[in-house]
């Protein structure tokens, strides 16, 4: 089925809200300010996106865990009217590596139909495994490490030995890792930005072959809108930090040992994700400025469709500067 001209603009919109996000919040590389960046960001989306025609909710928001500026959850933004969308926003995945200077960092946004997408309350970690369309259907979150890198290694084409696996560096994952080598893999450890990390599963150049191991939930759900839109999957499972909040969660009804599927985490077809990319990263280049402006480049997926692109893009200095103080020409 071929995108219709409405469905080809609304996420051409989401592009140019990702790339406002990441010109804005690409003056910050390696400047060791976290929230400027994230401010810069979050400004330039949000202009953006209150632009586009749509009643759009912010279900999954970006800070709060953090105390960081935010486009926080029950934001309203669009113009109003049809159609009538979720939202999930993180206008930087990779915060820490954006003000180290490091690589990975990307602003994504992601939307599908009002009520479709996960809404994870208060509770901001999870356990994920997210793995590419040609690991789609043969990981199971419960199964032993190496029953699915042996499942994936079959699918690729691969030894077990040979498969790398993408993994947040954290204390908490030292058994995790442990594992991880005891089975041969190799590991690539990535300070911050696990959405970029899942989106690296997708891209055979890449080199990535899974991703395991505690992260984000609003990270979670972005993450599966975009291997929704693409192909591929990821399962999910609620982690709670303490005793305390486990017991908050079964209060509010939220099941810890539930496994979180694709249709879970975002139960529609049609979903739209857009990236785009803040610092040079596997996945996509980062913001690359010049004497009069700035060269980005961006990935769009259309889930209904099956539509990727990337798209490579050169921006004027002074819609930059437009995009930067919120104002109109």
């Amino acid at each position: 089925m071929a995108e219709t001209k409405s469905e080809r603009s609304l996420a051409m919109d989401l592009v140019r809200a990702t790339e406002a996000g990441a010109l804005g919040a690409g003056r910050f590389m390696g400047r060791g300010d976290k929230e400027g960046g994230d401010q810069a960001a979050v400004d330039g989306m949000r202009y953006m996106l209150n632009r586009i025609k749509m009643t759009g909710v912010v279900v999954i928001g970006e800070g709060e865990k953090d105390e960081a500026p935010m486009l926080f959850n029950g934001e309203v933004l669009g113009t109003g009217g049809h159609p009538e969308l979720d939202i999930a926003v993180d206008p930087i995945d990779g915060t820490r590596p954006l003000a180290e200077g490091r690589p990975n960092s990307i602003a994504t946004l992601s939307i599908a139909p009002r009520g479709t997408m996960y809404d994870p309350g208060p509770f901001v970690y999870m356990h994920k495994i997210a793995v590419g369309p040609l690991c789609k259907g043969v990981v199971d979150i419960e199964k032993p490490v190496i029953d699915n890198l042996k499942a994936i290694a079959i699918q690729v084409d691969k030894k077990v030995e040979d498969l790398t696996v993408v993994i947040l560096d954290r204390e908490r994952h030292l058994d995790l890792i442990a594992e991880i080598r005891a089975c041969g893999s190799r590991i690539r450890l990535i300070h911050d930005g696990d959405v970029a990390g899942a989106l690296m599963t997708t891209q055979p150049e890449s080199g990535i072959d899974v991703l395991l191991g505690i992260g984000g939930t609003p990270e979670g759900v972005l993450a599966a809108c975009a291997l929704r839109a693409v192909g591929g999957e990821i399962q999910g499972k609620l982690y709670a930090r303490n005793d305390d909040e486990l017991q908050r969660g079964n209060e509010m009804g939220y099941d810890f040992d539930k496994i979180l599927t694709m249709d879970d985490l975002v139960s529609s077809n049609d979903v739209i994700f857009a990236a785009t990319g803040i610092t040079d990263g596997e996945f996509l280049r980062g913001v690359q400025y010049f004497g009069d402006g700035a060269h980005t480049e961006s990935f769009v997926a259309r889930g209904k469709t099956g539509t990727i692109r990337q798209i490579q893009a050169t921006h004027s200095l002074d819609k930059i500067r437009m995009i930067n103080s919120n104002e109109e020409n």
